[in-house]
């Protein structure tokens, strides 16, 4: 059994068992038909994955780990929020005529801001000769966005506190089309007893659809820190995947049962193309899976919106 069948189980039967509903309750998510999709929820639900044991891909059913690999790139790496970008259909309902889902997701990543701590030396040292790529230079001062903040922390600083990125922005809520669920990353850089440096991270999120996302979450975001890691000479830690509002539809609750009785299998073996050190050069097809038994596809799930 994968680790990762245990802990999303055990969430499962958590929710349903001993979870609060909110049918009744005046609810901004519905169905197609236009019903009200209310949910079973679970405040504060935190599960811990070690990605140095294991990759927390379920065996339950398959999860379509370059589908998700395409969905975080797309926000991290080319920093878009138009669809057209993104190679499935999973954001279409949010959505304008044009593509855009507002200033969401990859637009926040994408917005430089000024920081007073970086150096040319830390930019080269970051990025090579190509910095200049990564950076906005206005009166002498750096310009840089969220994502290469990171990267610069992890090879100049790698033992700092704040390594975060946010695109919760308060200031631009009312122009996203939904406003981010996952919202939040903290890097933390431990070293370990063969003095390798290893990157463990945070994925904070609001509120979790469990069947349709949770471990398309938490397998894009392992994928990330694996890329970061690789790129940066360190290896992965652990993922931390804090929810603060995890739920199950009222829709989802007779799959989740069944979901959660099939048999399970060994995690899959995960690892990234070894050539690629430059965080801008991963594609989905740089992800080396294999070995992956898992269960039948659930079709045609409902997806409240």
């Amino acid at each position: 059994m994968s680790k990762a069948d245990d802990i999303f189980i055990e969430m499962c039967k958590s929710i349903i068992e001993t979870g609060t509903s909110t049918k009744g309750e005046k609810v901004r998510p519905h169905w197609p038909d236009g019903t009200s999709a209310y949910t079973i929820k679970k405040f504060g639900v935190v599960n811990r994955y070690d990605l140095s044991e294991e990759f927390p891909a379920i065996t339950l059913r398959r999860t379509a780990l370059k589908s998700a690999c395409d969905e975080m790139l797309w926000i991290w790496q080319r920093k878009s929020n138009n669809i057209h970008d993104l190679n499935s259909h999973i954001w279409d309902e949010w959505a304008d005529e044009n593509g855009s889902i507002g200033k969401a997701y990859g637009y926040q990543m994408k917005q430089r801001h000024l920081y007073t701590d970086i150096t040319e030396d830390g930019l080269l040292h970051a990025f090579g000769d190509s910095y200049e790529t990564h950076v906005t230079v206005k009166d002498g001062k750096f310009y840089m966005d969220q994502v290469d903040r990171v990267i610069y922390d992890l090879k100049n600083n790698p033992f700092s506190r704040r390594i975060i990125t946010t695109i919760y922005n308060p200031a631009e809520l009312w122009e996203m089309r939904l406003q981010p669920c996952a919202y939040s990353m903290t890097f933390n850089v431990t070293e370990g007893k063969d003095s390798r440096l290893i990157l463990n991270a945070v994925l904070n999120q609001r509120s979790q659809d469990v069947l349709a996302a949770n471990n398309w979450n938490v397998c894009q975001y392992a994928i990330l820190v694996y890329m970061l890691a690789q790129v940066c000479g360190m290896v992965p830690g652990e993922l931390v995947h804090v929810i603060a509002d995890a739920h199950i539809y009222d829709r989802h609750v007779p799959l989740i049962k069944e979901l959660i009785s099939r048999p399970t299998y060994p995690a899959p073996h995960f690892s990234l193309n070894p050539e690629i050190h430059d965080f801008y050069s991963f594609t989905p097809d740089d992800i080396i899976v294999s070995d992956y038994e898992h269960g039948p596809q659930i079709k045609d799930i409902p997806i409240a919106i």
